[in-house]
């Protein structure tokens, strides 16, 4: 992989991850909660479930496999197993709460899909440029 596709997944990466995390603090203080009642562990697990997401969907997005709906299944499946597995783990750590794997399936799967759709578009939008690039000549 170049190194501007590297650049260009890790900045991706940090630029959600601040994005979800500035999210999640206004919604806590909107809330009336003023500091994050799991600490830094929350940051660190929501860290590692997102490189679970972007690292799966980078990686299985790229297969060779028709149509592009089952490439998206074949990455949403294994990583969402994968987010399961690690919310299982922090229970070793901490209680977990009594929606927490409801909260992982709603999140994760609501960060996929706008993964998907933005992949889609600019996949749409790729594909239209090169073909406008080709009639032109």
């Amino acid at each position: 992989m170049s190194k501007k596709k590297w650049i260009s997944i890790v900045s991706a990466y940090a630029v959600i991850y601040t994005v979800i995390t500035l999210l999640n603090s206004v919604l806590y203080l909107g809330s009336g909660i003023y500091e994050d009642p799991s600490g830094n562990w929350h940051e660190l697990d929501r860290a590692m479930i997102l490189l679970i997401g972007v690292a799966a969907f980078k990686l299985c997005t790229d297969l060779p496999v028709k149509p592009l709906i089952l490439r998206y299944v074949i990455a949403y499946v294994p990583s969402q197993l994968l987010a399961f597995g690690y919310v299982w783990f922090t229970g070793l750590r901490e209680a977990l709460a009594k929606t927490a794997y409801r909260d992982i399936w709603i999140n994760f799967t609501g960060l996929f899909i706008v993964f998907c759709i933005i992949h889609t578009v600019s996949g749409i939008r790729k594909e239209k440029k090169n073909h406008s690039v080709r009639c032109t000549y």
